[in-house]
């Protein structure tokens, strides 16, 4: 064969190679992006320095593969084990600007509760964008938004698919089971004024897609305090405790002694069951573990 054809063979070859190459692995395009607070963001790169403040979004950007990416985290962000590791920025809702600027990031994520936050990121000039999840569909935006910013976006749409299968598989399993009331109580510091969850908080969602009736679905906010009477009179089939709030220090024997609650069926069937607050209350990808949790507490009959 003429050494010419053949030198062409090899050239297109390796053109077709390196083209499928290139098609797995989209390069990233400039782009704008529109965040939760309706800010528009052009990102000219995907970013190389990540700095997250709150620990749902860190925990997303773990599970997006971001690892090395990530240079700074909360004091809070304890989830993957990994993220312990990190540089620390300082707390949640007072982290430290000296730190984050030394950590030149190329992006920051924030959930918008720290206005100076974005105060001081605006005024030097540092790009953010704000995830602020109103339910579970917008938590599962969100992962997509990361995927796109972060040129992720095939691990975000399979971090997304397993989690609406897992969604789906809870829902097929409860669809034909009997509501089962339940009292969420994520402090009972002063018993007879427990903190619970309302609509609007992703806790009274679970419940609902677990297959259960919050008794407080009806409350003024999402963060309400329920009085010991109407616990009383609700008479909740389940009790569950928050672990990571005030409950923490809650063990079901104290409650047990309780003139009040020692009288509740729950408490007497023994139908009280911790869990993990970090599960159901952050707004990441753990939601759906939080979710069945729940769905094992409420009907532990279909879970076995």
């Amino acid at each position: 064969m003429n050494r010419l054809i053949q030198t062409g063979i090899v050239i297109a070859l390796l053109a077709l190679v390196t083209s499928a190459v290139a098609g797995c692995q989209p390069q990233f395009q400039p782009v704008s992006f529109v965040d939760d607070f309706g800010r528009e963001i052009k990102i000219e790169s995907a970013p190389q320095r990540i700095v997250s403040h709150v620990p749902s979004i860190t925990e997303t950007l773990f599970a997006l593969g971001l690892d090395e990416k990530i240079v700074g985290v909360s004091d809070y962000c304890n989830y993957p084990e990994a993220a312990k590791a990190k540089e620390k920025v300082g707390g949640y809702y007072y982290p430290s600007m000296e730190k984050i600027v030394a950590l030149e990031p190329d992006i920051v994520f924030t959930d918008g509760f720290v206005d100076y936050l974005m105060t001081q990121l605006d005024a030097l000039g540092i790009t953010y964008i704000v995830l602020q999840p109103e339910d579970i569909d917008g938590i599962l935006k969100n992962i997509e938004l990361v995927g796109k910013v972060t040129n992720t976006q095939k691990q975000a749409r399979e971090v997304v698919n397993d989690i609406q299968a897992r969604i789906a598989d809870v829902a097929e399993r409860v669809k034909e089971a009997p509501k089962t009331t339940v009292f969420y109580a994520f402090d009972t510091t002063d018993p007879n004024n427990p903190w619970t969850v309302g609509p609007g908080s992703f806790v009274d969602s679970l419940i609902t897609m677990a297959g259960g009736e919050n008794i407080a679905a009806k409350a003024a906010a999402p963060w309400v305090q329920f009085s010991i009477e109407e616990v009383v009179n609700s008479s909740p089939d389940v009790i569950i405790l928050d672990s990571g709030m005030g409950t923490a220090v809650t063990v079901t024997e104290e409650l047990r002694q309780h003139p009040v609650w020692g009288e509740l069926t729950a408490i007497k069937e023994g139908r009280v069951y911790p869990i993990d607050g970090d599960l159901v209350n952050r707004s990441g990808p753990r939601i759906v573990v939080g979710l069945e949790e729940i769905a094992k507490i409420i009907h532990p009959e279909l879970f076995q």
